[in-house]
């Protein structure tokens, strides 16, 4: 790093070991930027717990390991550089005269308020109008994102779509087998991968299973009882990262029903390891899976079964789907990604 280079901080107090979508942004777009700004002071706050999460090249600013209300305190402190980043939502009350750029993953908050406690929602709907309305540039993970910040706001977003895990790869014979025997897994199955909460809707596709005779395997927080999965599945619980490849590759098909999806990562980490998959066309999931997955309209479980059999009884067209998703996922890259943020950076005005 030369003296005098232009500090970039990156607000990435949503970072944590293992996690979700948002997790993965945060790890796999710090990771893919370091070789694209390698002039610039790369810097992120991250809770202590964290700071193994970030790739070499980026300088932690380290925060307490809070949650909630402590959080939102933690990244409203102020903080000193030329660009502030904010991964997720969060920007200081003073960024001290930085250019401020905020990513905005979804609305849920607005738009499912029921999915949420309404006091969490009050409070994450306070911090998005904060960033919303103070930000100098806006970042949507998709299209539909950015189409509902217009609507709410009037403002316009770039759109940089996320990519799949960098994990994310098809999986080798023995490692399927491996995966089988460690899960005691069934010949033929259903998958599921993600926390149970209220936006998504495996209890759709827990019928559906029932109406076509196959088993349906919940993997991810929760899914092991913690909070109530639906009845007659076989909840794996959390399923570690290295694990995933095998797990998606081995289902006879990945179904993924949800409400609401403001991108929708897991969908296409199942379609990049090589699992045929079906998703509820909500939200960005539409554009987001191109023609790599099988999209439902609506959360009807006879219309979820009859997709199941066309996909579980036709070895033949299963296979196409998987040529498919493959295909798609493999189109959308973290360095692309990288690319379109730096972009945003540039037009700022700031100098990288």
């Amino acid at each position: 790093m030369r003296t005098g280079a232009t500090r970039i901080v990156f607000g990435s107090l949503a970072l944590a070991p293992g996690g979700g979508g948002v997790q993965t942004y945060c790890r796999e777009l710090l990771t893919a930027l370091v070789p694209l700004l390698p002039e610039s002071d790369l810097r992120a706050t991250v809770r202590v717990t964290a700071r193994s999460e970030l790739p070499a090249g980026v300088h932690g600013v380290i925060r307490p390991d809070v949650k909630g209300v402590l959080r939102a305190g933690a990244g409203a402190l102020p903080v000193s550089g030329a660009l502030f980043h904010g991964l997720d939502v969060d920007l200081p009350l003073s960024s001290l005269g930085a250019v401020t750029v905020a990513t905005i993953h979804d609305l849920s908050v607005f738009d499912t308020p029921w999915a949420s406690r309404a006091v969490r929602a009050a409070g994450e709907r306070a911090l998005l109008h904060h960033s919303l309305r103070r930000a100098d540039a806006l970042i949507a993970v998709s299209r539909f994102t950015a189409e509902r910040i217009r609507s709410l706001t009037g403002r316009t977003a770039t759109v940089t779509p996320l990519a799949p895990g960098s994990w994310a790869r098809p999986p080798s014979e023995d490692e399927i087998a491996r995966v089988r025997e460690l899960y005691d897994l069934p010949s033929e199955f259903v998958l599921h991968v993600g926390a149970i909460e209220p936006r998504k809707a495996p209890g759709v596709v827990a019928q559906a299973c029932r109406r076509v005779g196959l088993p349906f395997v919940l993997a991810g927080a929760g899914s092991a009882g913690g909070r109530r999965p639906p009845a007659g599945t076989y909840g794996l619980g959390y399923v570690p990262r290295s694990d995933l490849p095998a797990l998606y590759r081995a289902a006879t098909v990945t179904a993924y029903a949800s409400h609401y999806e403001g991108f929708g990562l897991p969908p296409i980490e199942a379609m990049a390891c090589g699992g045929a998959v079906i998703a509820s066309a909500v939200g960005a999931l539409p554009d987001v899976v191109f023609d790599g997955a099988v999209l439902v309209d609506g959360l009807d479980p006879d219309d979820w079964a009859a997709t199941l059999r066309t996909i579980v009884h036709d070895s033949g067209r299963r296979d196409e789907l998987v040529a498919a998703g493959m295909r798609a996922a493999g189109a959308l890259t973290w360095t692309r990604t990288a690319e379109h943020t730096v972009e945003v950076y540039r037009r700022t005005g700031v100098s990288l």
